[in-house]
């Protein structure tokens, strides 16, 4: 079922910025619907872990857009398990401190900045690249 989702989602990442974007919206959108951090960083790489050694992507540029996007986000979103816990012993809602968390707002566009300019996108060599599909 991930990889029909995969697939479909994967349709419209043509580039490395859309391979990144689409990483970055399936963690934030498996934060939103299961409440748990922890599956929307093993989700959304178990998705994609082919798809970025296919297009020669060293798997460090995956790791890097689930961090930034499955792990810093999950303190945002009241109901997961990350803002739930902050708001229990802090006291403190999430949507109170949404506007200071400037890391975890900008660290996704930061991974699309890199994806769109090419920075720190590091290859695989090309006796490591496989394809999948075969």
């Amino acid at each position: 079922m991930l990889e029909a989702i995969a697939n479909a989602l994967l349709t419209f990442a043509k580039g490395t910025f859309g391979l990144v974007f689409v990483t970055i919206f399936s963690c934030l959108f498996t934060n939103l619907v299961t409440g748990e951090q922890y599956l929307s960083i093993v989700l959304p790489g178990r998705m994609y872990k082919d798809e970025y050694r296919k297009r020669g992507l060293h798997p460090k540029n995956l790791s890097r857009a689930l961090e930034d996007s499955g792990t810093l986000l999950s303190p945002l979103i009241p109901w997961n398990t990350c803002g739930a816990y902050m708001w229990v012993t802090l006291g403190i809602h999430p949507f109170a401190y949404l506007p200071f968390a400037f890391l975890n707002l900008i660290n996704p566009l930061v991974s699309l900045f890199y994806a769109a300019t090419g920075i720190t996108m590091e290859k695989l060599p090309p006796e490591e690249v496989k394809d999948t599909n075969i």
